[in-house]
């Protein structure tokens, strides 16, 4: 039973190359047939459905037909060919594979930072799909160049990256328990959350969920972002869509959002006032209305 819903129905689908994606709804699958409007909640890098801890039952409550789903390699998914094949491409054609196996005809679509890029890949790829997009804390620019408004994870992968191949038994020991190093704890809530808004335990949660995804996943879908050519597609994608922002997001800068808001012609943007990089969880009930009131 999936605690966001309060009754949930999960499935797989396997996809051509064999991979099996994982979903799970808030309605029986039978019942969303046809359905148009259908909110489809994508998370982010190395995260999971708890970034959407307090939308999912909200939305639920006021009777909307949710979707949810674990990218390929991502905890009740399983991908194939190696994790070279975990790409916003087949992500993409991953999702819609679901969706057609539930018959969905039109969607709306939620991204929280990588998530964003789940979003606009879909757009681009099936354009007659989705009739709203609503984008949270993300960036279309390599975040290699653009976290925490500097170049620093340019230096940092690669280091990532050697201490993982030098000690790969302790590197691994050290990512899976970083929820329990207060230090690990303490640096994520200072970088990524209003800390008055968000307790300790969350963050440790959130950890946790990071910790049972392993570094490579993270390097892959890393350096995917990278090569995202997105931003050359935004102009010709004409869906409606809300922008949103944390006007204190240490980790994607909020001119960020803003670019998305000049280059998506069919876009607005709502900035939450000390508003992190999730501000979902900063101040849910803010978001909350703010989401439905474009929905509507």
């Amino acid at each position: 039973m999936n605690s966001f819903f309060k009754n949930s129905y999960s499935g797989y689908v396997t996809v051509e190359d064999g991979s099996e994606i994982y979903f799970c709804t808030n309605k029986p699958h039978s019942s969303f047939n046809e359905k148009n409007n259908v909110l489809v909640f994508n998370y982010g890098l190395v995260c999971s459905n708890e970034h959407w801890r307090y939308q999912l039952p909200f939305f639920d409550n006021l009777g909307f037909d949710i979707v949810i789903h674990d990218y390929r390699f991502h905890f009740q998914s399983k991908g194939t060919g190696g994790l070279s094949n975990c790409t916003f491409y087949n992500i993409s054609n991953d999702l819609d594979k679901v969706l057609d196996n539930l018959g969905v005809k039109s969607t709306i679509l939620l991204g929280h930072s990588m998530g964003v890029n789940v979003c606009l890949e879909y757009v681009k790829n099936f354009p007659t799909k989705t009739n709203k997009m609503i984008l949270m804390s993300g960036t279309v620019f390599p975040p290699h160049d653009v976290m925490f408004d500097s170049n620093a994870m340019e230096i940092i992968t690669p280091l990532l990256s050697d201490l993982k191949k030098k000690a790969p038994a302790v590197f691994d020991l050290i990512w899976r328990t970083s929820h329990l190093n207060p230090l690990a704890v303490k640096l994520t809530h200072d970088g990524g959350f209003n800390k008055s808004q968000v307790p300790e335990e969350m963050i440790k949660v959130y950890l946790e969920k990071v910790g049972e995804l392993s570094i490579d996943l993270f390097l892959q879908l890393f350096s995917e972002m990278k090569k995202h050519n997105i931003i050359s597609s935004l102009s010709n994608i004409n869906t409606p869509s809300l922008i949103i922002g944390g006007d204190k997001d240490k980790v994607i800068p909020n001119h960020l959002q803003r670019i998305l808001l000049e280059h998506l012609v069919n876009s607005e943007m709502y900035i939450v006032k000390n508003g992190s990089h999730v501000p979902q969880w900063d101040f849910p009930e803010t978001v909350n209305e703010v989401i439905l009131d474009f929905i509507n």
